[in-house]
């Protein structure tokens, strides 16, 4: 063929597998006590968002928000409109950790997930279930290693307790790999994403560009703080973390509004 025009005019993308793709996406929080009211731990609490699936496949589990892309729009795109849709929260940002393309990871079909992580800075969110999600909560979460150097994650809201145990498989370019060991409990791989997000999240920790990419541009020392706990699961002293990112942040002349709460300084990233 002589020109691209006529080799395209010949081109039947129906000649080749498609995958279908979607988004899921790993949703963290640090909470207080008074949050976590079922919780007696003065310490806060890393907590990530959680769907309770209302259609088939793995209906009435709980997993990450997420699904399919539609024609016409970026699969960042795609992620914050499924987050939305399902939780009635709209992250400021979201960090790509991983591709999952697994064969047999969904039982629909080929299907290849881009899992994302965003990190909430607000307190008193509370999220609320809709589209294909009947529930939307968020749930404790602690992930550690055992003696047997397998990990285990268990999320817990209330009474729901929600467990599986993985083993690392890989570790490249600062992101951790791993197979579900056993899984009594989420939906899917998400287990999988879950603890490859954790793992790509902390190994950035020491980098304070990550804390501002999850704010927005002016923002309160305590949302800058909820973001820094969060990503490293520390609960940290006011005082010594106000000192310490005191060279990265500059004071703007604009506090925070809304009746019921004693206004606050915001900051914004120093350049």
């Amino acid at each position: 063929m002589d020109s691209e025009k006529e080799f395209l005019s010949e081109y039947n993308i129906e000649d080749f597998d498609r995958p279908s793709v979607t988004s899921d996406i790993v949703i963290l929080t640090m909470r207080s006590q008074k949050e976590c009211s079922y919780r007696h731990d003065p310490n806060n609490r890393l907590s990530i968002l959680l769907i309770k699936r209302g259609q088939h496949p793995y209906k009435d589990c709980w997993a990450l928000p997420g699904g399919f892309i539609s024609r016409g729009e970026t699969i960042e795109e795609c992620a914050l409109r499924e987050v939305k849709e399902e939780t009635n929260i709209l992250p400021s940002a979201l960090l790509p950790t991983g591709v999952y393309s697994e064969d047999n990871r969904d039982p629909r079909g080929w299907i290849i997930s881009n899992a994302f992580t965003s990190v909430i800075s607000s307190e008193n969110i509370n999220p609320k279930g809709g589209d294909d999600a009947s529930d939307a909560r968020w749930f404790d979460l602690s992930f550690e290693a055992n003696d047997s150097g397998e990990y285990m994650l268990l999320l817990t809201n209330s009474d729901i307790k929600l467990v599986a145990v993985l083993k690392e498989t890989k570790r490249s370019f600062g992101t951790t790999s791993f197979e579900i060991v056993e899984n009594s409990s989420l939906a899917f791989d998400h287990a999988k994403i879950i603890a490859s997000s954790l793992s790509t999240l902390r190994s950035r920790a020491d980098n304070p560009q990550i804390l501002f990419d999850f704010l927005p541009e002016k923002f309160t020392f305590a949302e800058l703080q909820r973001v820094y706990e969060t990503i490293t699961n520390e609960t940290v002293l006011t005082a010594n973390f106000r000192r310490k990112m005191s060279v990265y942040v500059e004071p703007t002349e604009e506090t925070t509004t809304g009746a019921g709460h004693r206004p606050a300084q915001l900051f914004r990233q120093r350049k």
